[in-house]
């Protein structure tokens, strides 16, 4: 397999010199090209993505996870208009962002590039294969797909048909491709690519993460999980703070920007709880409380220290009362996972605080947590969604895949 992982690496090297070269109408065909692929395609992979959902469920695999795997008619239509978007999005390749002139007379200027061979390792998110593609091939980057077991008959065949597309558009098709053995070992041996690729993200749960960022030779930008908080404050508009965590907590559960853990200001505890609890309970939601919500929402169960830091991808949320604002910024950087954060609040002062204070990636006033999305952003699509701070941080879209290199004009000069 160390052979096998060579050639691809070489191959994705290689194809990443032509792939900078191209112009932008020759990237947007390609796009194009790929999208109507996809809906032409779509009877062949819904037969290998119906493969995949049954060995899920045949392993139990739990069904916010088997939904966040599952690929539908109307799914494959907005993976390829995701593809379309990024086709209809300003090519940031080629933009000189600065040129100032030196005494000596020296023009010096930043120029944006592409990064060169980028490598994602996922979970069972078909539809990142198409959205990685998209947002590596506009920037000029070749890309190695290392997807996991769960939906290897999926993106086998979604890569098929867009390596397909590439061919018709007459650009190197190795721009895209795919490790097809599901391995562990692979894996890890893929982490070791140095040589050919020049930047690594994980997108998936904890575990895959932390192997990737413990393991990697190649420099990796994180993908986090998202322990999600939303605070309903003293001021809060009750009824929009139900409305909200409905849809953060219930519309998928197993996705990264869902809530994960709530927290109330004491003072509407009363008022609050017992609707939300009803609420919860229609949709068969866990709630794991601390004493005060035990005591005011029927069904829950206790809460244990480990809840509070979970993500749990699952019908299940973590609840605690606290004193204030104070408490709540403090609870959430201490728990959370700098993914997205949200606070239900008419007060302008208490909004600014959680804006400033909270340390995550995306922060929201009176919104739900699940427009943390590359979509939803104007992105087009996404390659993940960034907790780190260097290089790049929330939905990551064609600006992140991008580097820059000095451009020096001169007409002479040596230094003296």
């Amino acid at each position: 397999m160390t052979d096998i992982l060579e050639i691809l690496g070489q191959q994705a090297k290689e194809a990443s010199y032509q792939v900078q070269k191209l112009s932008s109408d020759q990237k947007n065909k390609a796009l194009h090209l790929s999208a109507e692929n996809l809906i032409q395609w779509t009877d062949k992979i819904l037969a290998a993505n119906a493969e995949d959902v049954e060995n899920a469920r045949n392993n139990q695999m739990s069904p916010g996870l088997v939904d966040r795997l599952m690929l539908t008619r109307e799914r494959i239509e907005g993976m390829a208009d995701g593809l379309l978007q990024v086709e209809q999005l300003e090519d940031p390749i080629g933009e000189v962002i600065s040129m100032k002139k030196r005494p000596n007379g020296l023009l010096i200027g930043q120029k944006r590039v592409p990064l060169g061979v980028i490598g994602i390792i996922y979970e069972a998110r078909p539809n990142v294969t198409s959205d990685a593609f998209a947002l590596c091939f506009k920037t000029g980057n070749a890309v190695i797909l290392k997807g996991g077991s769960d939906a290897i008959h999926s993106n086998m065949v979604i890569v098929e048909c867009l390596r397909d597309a590439l061919r018709k558009a007459s650009v190197p098709e190795n721009a895209l491709q795919l490790i097809e053995d599901t391995s562990r070992e692979t894996a890890e041996r893929f982490m070791k690519l140095d040589q050919y690729v020049d930047v690594l993200i994980p997108r998936g749960g904890a575990g895959l993460i932390r192997a990737v960022v413990r393991n990697s030779t190649i420099p990796v930008i994180e993908t986090g999980t998202g322990n999600c908080h939303i605070y309903v404050d003293e001021t809060a508009d009750l009824s929009m703070a139900v409305s909200i965590i409905m849809n953060a907590k219930t519309q998928r559960v197993g996705v990264c920007n869902a809530c994960e853990s709530i927290l109330i200001h004491e003072k509407v505890k009363e008022r609050f709880l017992p609707v939300l609890a009803e609420k919860l309970k229609e949709k068969n939601v866990e709630i794991r409380a601390d004493q005060e919500g035990l005591a005011l929402m029927p069904g829950a169960v206790p809460a244990v220290e480990e809840d509070w830091g979970r993500e749990y991808l699952d019908y299940i949320v973590s609840l605690k009362v606290v004193s204030g604002i104070d408490e709540a910024i403090t609870h959430i950087n201490r728990y959370n996972t700098g993914h997205s954060e949200a606070i239900i609040t008419n007060d302008y002062s208490n909004a600014q605080r959680f804006l400033n204070e909270v340390d995550a990636a995306a922060v929201y006033v009176n919104a739900s947590t699940r427009f943390t999305d590359g979509n939803e952003f104007g992105f087009g699509a996404e390659i993940g969604i960034s907790t780190q701070k260097l290089h790049a941080r929330g939905p990551m879209g064609l600006l992140a895949l991008t580097t820059t290199k000095y451009i020096i004009y001169g007409n002479g000069q040596v230094r003296p």
